[in-house]
């Protein structure tokens, strides 16, 4: 009993931890910055104020860096979701020549940080006349080898033997695929999905080489420029762009979490 005791105590302080940030961040959001700068500093904003959204929507373009960001992430999702199951069940089941060869070209390309990439990456989307456009912020992240990886394992654990009613059914390869296999990895899915569109959405370094213009900002790249200069120290206007940059994803990892949870535990990744 004590010890159950000592690892609640535990688990509500790290939760304390982690989520007392991001609670300052949405209560400074309503706050003026006289009162943020104030010392001490007031927990609970003392006259709440929409100012800093009216001026983040209003005067910062923020409604088309939020757009940007919508785009990319949706289709950067909807490429993986696509093309890592496709790979991922013709690696996991289907029998051809150099699949066990691929699939270890696969996981080595796990292996090689993203920096060692981005250079080459970045001449080679800038050669194609993809700078500063949507094709070029979303093309090099249509499929990522861990969603490769992560689609393989869950289509891996599913018996052969739905394949082999299809066929005797008269059901075509991609039929197999598409109505038999593939709706039953949607724990896999939902995992990918939100994963991927995580990390797309808080993608900074490459929108920021990619986009030249103001219009093809994202809300990081955004974010990060409107901390500097002459609106550095406007903090409340900052903590209400975090805010909007925050809250979509951690919405839907909310909403999806128990897909995220199964999905990993099933496919073995700890």
């Amino acid at each position: 009993m004590m010890r159950r005791w000592w690892i609640y105590l535990i688990a509500v302080l790290g939760l304390i931890a982690v989520a007392a940030p991001f609670v300052w961040m949405l209560l400074g959001s309503f706050k003026t910055d006289g009162e943020l700068l104030r010392v001490p500093p007031t927990w609970l904003p003392q006259a709440p104020t929409t100012a800093n959204y009216e001026e983040l929507f209003s005067k910062a373009n923020f409604p088309r860096y939020f757009l940007n960001s919508t785009i990319v992430a949706l289709v950067v999702t909807a490429g993986n979701l696509t093309f890592c199951s496709m790979l991922g069940y013709a690696l996991a089941k289907l029998r051809f020549r150099g699949r066990t060869p691929l699939f270890v070209l696969v996981m080595g390309t796990l292996m090689v940080p993203g920096m060692v990439t981005f250079v080459p990456l970045f001449v080679l989307v800038t050669n194609a006349g993809l700078q500063n456009s949507y094709p070029g912020l979303i093309l090099p992240f249509l499929v990522s080898p861990f969603g490769v990886f992560l689609m393989r394992q869950f289509f891996s654990g599913l018996p052969d033997d739905l394949m082999d009613a299809g066929r005797v059914d008269g059901t075509s390869e991609l039929g197999i695929f598409a109505r038999i296999m593939l709706p039953l990895t949607r724990p896999a899915l939902a995992t990918l999905g939100i994963l991927t569109f995580l990390g797309s959405w808080n993608n900074f370094l490459w929108p920021l080489v990619i986009a030249q213009t103001e219009d093809k900002y994202t809300l990081p790249v955004a974010l990060a420029l409107y901390s500097t200069g002459q609106n550095a120290q406007h903090y409340g206007l900052l903590m209400a762009g975090a805010v909007v940059v925050v809250v979509p994803v951690l919405v839907m990892f909310l909403a999806f979490q128990r897909h995220v949870t199964k999905g990993i535990a099933v496919t073995g990744l700890k």
